[in-house]
């Protein structure tokens, strides 16, 4: 268990210098956070590699998200099941992306709880077709799951004595349908993936300046303790990071678009600096046609060519599919 913010101000500073060359990926872990408060960490938190969170109390179980692969899944449904809670009574989504929603259906009868463009997302997506964008995955058996309770703005769930606050982030920020779990007695704060500790954030089905406002707003809730959805757990420090990575961003589409310069030609002519040690470097082609398509005046978390977009991610990745360890 991490007992002091210097814990996890250590972890998070690790990660910084992990960098996208992957080596040895750790079993997942518990992370024992408070009394019946734990996080679920998969290293090495690249793609589909996700987080989730575990809420056990009162003979109750909720869980935050589930996984990218019927293996993956299985294993943390394994670790649940170890702690001896009781049967999982809800399942609360943080977005709709498969690394933490494909898992859903194994988790029946409990209920899924989302928002409600986080349904509208997952039946628009359908089962994974990713040939030939990331290296091969072993999804197993996924049947689609999407949310049965949803909500706009907040709801609150409740495990034993643990009241857990359920947020819509307010914007589209990593997608348009973010949320977040709060935990206000134990100042414990799930933010699904508005926070990636030690890998590039992702914001081309979002928005790149709904990511600047999300960060602001996860700014303001009193955590001592940060669950990201990609990476160790941190606390709010790693915000500063991650919004100067936006402004990164948002710097970069500026001149780029001034230059008349696209996406992918300026990301390879971009020296990462700081940023050269984030996981999945190939992002900031993603991140830079989003911030240059809402500059150009589309609105946030509107429907942007992901196709095309993706296409970019995998040349600027010296045209092979993306690296894949799930």
């Amino acid at each position: 268990m991490l007992t002091s913010l210097d814990d996890f101000r250590t972890v998070q500073i690790m990660s910084r210098h992990h960098g996208h060359d992957h080596g040895h990926i750790e079993p997942p872990e518990v992370v024992n956070i408070d009394d019946g408060v734990f996080a679920y960490i998969q290293p090495d938190g690249s793609w589909w590699i996700n987080n989730c969170g575990i809420l056990a109390n009162g003979g109750d179980t909720v869980i935050v998200d589930t996984c990218s692969t019927e293996r993956r899944t299985n294993l943390f449904l394994e670790a649940v099941e170890r702690l001896d809670s009781g049967p999982i009574r809800a399942v609360v989504n943080t977005h709709h992306h498969g690394d933490h929603t494909h898992g859903n259906w194994l988790t029946k009868p409990a209920a899924i709880i989302g928002h409600r463009r986080c349904r509208e997302a997952i039946l628009e997506a359908g089962l994974p077709h990713f040939e030939g964008v990331f290296e091969p995955v072993d999804w197993g058996n996924i049947q689609i799951e999407p949310p049965m309770v949803t909500f706009d703005d907040h709801i609150d769930v409740h495990c034993g004595d643990i009241r857990a606050e359920l947020h819509y982030i307010g914007t589209p920020a990593h997608t348009t349908n973010d949320i977040v779990v709060w935990l206000p007695d134990r100042k414990v704060l799930y933010t699904g993936d508005l926070v990636f500790n030690g890998g590039t954030p992702f914001m081309l089905m979002g928005s790149v300046t709904g990511s600047l406002a999300a960060l602001d707003r996860l700014s303001e809730f009193d955590a001592d303790v940060v669950v990201p959805g990609h990476g160790p757990v941190c606390d709010l420090t790693v915000i500063d990071q991650l919004r100067a990575y936006d402004n990164f961003i948002l710097d970069l589409a500026q001149r780029s678009i001034a230059d008349d310069v696209s996406a992918l030609e300026a990301a390879r002519e971009t020296d990462l600096g700081e940023f050269g040690e984030l996981t999945d470097p190939e992002r900031i082609v993603g991140n830079l046609h989003r911030a240059m398509f809402e500059l150009h005046g589309a609105e946030p978390g509107s429907t942007i060519n992901i196709v095309a977009t993706i296409g970019d991610m995998v040349a600027y990745n010296g045209g092979k599919p993306l690296s894949c360890l799930a």
